[in-house]
């Protein structure tokens, strides 16, 4: 075969190569192909279900009445999504206006969240690789590409295994059940990622323990903020540091009597 056959031969093998995978491989977006998808809700609601929707048409969806900090280990497949911008649209209920009257319909709250992913390497090897998404207390939603099954972010089980084993009835002294006392933990654990962005366990543990058995208006003790200042970014130093405060201050905290200052919830 003499060059000029040779290359124009490997020019229609190349050709032939990129219209069997399509128009994508003319295009720069990154396409993500064989997705398998995996949904982390850390609201304070269920999820029932999310929609991943391109501006492609493609979609990807997940859920399955997901309970605060649930989601690890339940996978959907298998899916493709192209692009940089894509909408979530996601559903949620409140178990405790559920549990109200169980006959009832489901109140379900509707949200629609918009995420962007800056393009990823990958393998489109089916399995190869999960897309973990992150939906937050305050709506906003994360995609993480995971190739190792990896957990939670945040784990309210483990701030209130913790808490119900630490403080006893005193953690739970209206007798509620596990689910229903759970399920409060998990509320005020959420209250200490939207303000503080807490996901450590221990953060999270001393943010459930002050509020419920201590003051709810804890944060706003000047001792407290600047605690609060001081490890701010510091996964662990704040919890760390509330266990050390001195028993005085602690009862002085208790008994509300001081100088409350409020305290700058994070945006970001």
């Amino acid at each position: 075969m003499t060059n000029s056959k040779f290359l124009k031969h490997g020019a229609f093998a190349v050709l032939a190569a990129m219209c069997i995978a399509g128009c994508d491989a003319f295009d720069s977006e990154p396409t993500y192909g064989g997705l398998s998808v995996e949904g982390f809700n850390y609201t304070s609601y269920n999820l029932t279900n999310f929609v991943i929707r391109d501006k492609y048409g493609n979609r990807a969806s997940g859920g399955g009445d997901l309970p605060p900090s649930a989601g690890e280990g339940s996978l959907s497949c298998c899916y493709k999504l192209k692009g940089t911008d894509f909408t979530v649209d996601w559903e949620l209920y409140d178990m405790e206006e559920f549990s109200k009257d169980i006959y009832a319909p489901v109140k379900k709250i509707h949200k629609v969240t918009t995420v962007h992913l800056p393009p990823v390497s990958r393998s489109d090897r089916t399995g190869a690789d999960v897309l973990a998404v992150h939906f937050y207390p305050d709506d906003h939603i994360e995609f993480e590409f995971r190739n190792d099954l990896s957990g939670t972010r945040i784990d309210y089980t483990e701030v209130h295994h913790w808490f119900k084993t630490k403080y006893g009835q005193a953690a739970n002294p209206d007798g509620l059940d596990w689910a229903a006392a759970y399920r409060r933990t998990a509320r005020v654990a959420a209250q200490g990622w939207t303000k503080y962005r807490f996901t450590d366990p221990v953060d999270l543990e001393q943010y459930v323990y002050y509020t419920f058995l201590v003051n709810p208006k804890f944060d706003e003790h000047p001792a407290v903020l600047r605690i609060l200042k001081e490890t701010d970014g510091k996964p662990g130093a704040f919890g760390d540091a509330m266990q050390k405060l001195p028993d005085s201050l602690v009862r002085e905290i208790k008994s509300d009597k001081f100088d409350h200052v409020k305290s700058e919830k994070k945006n970001g």
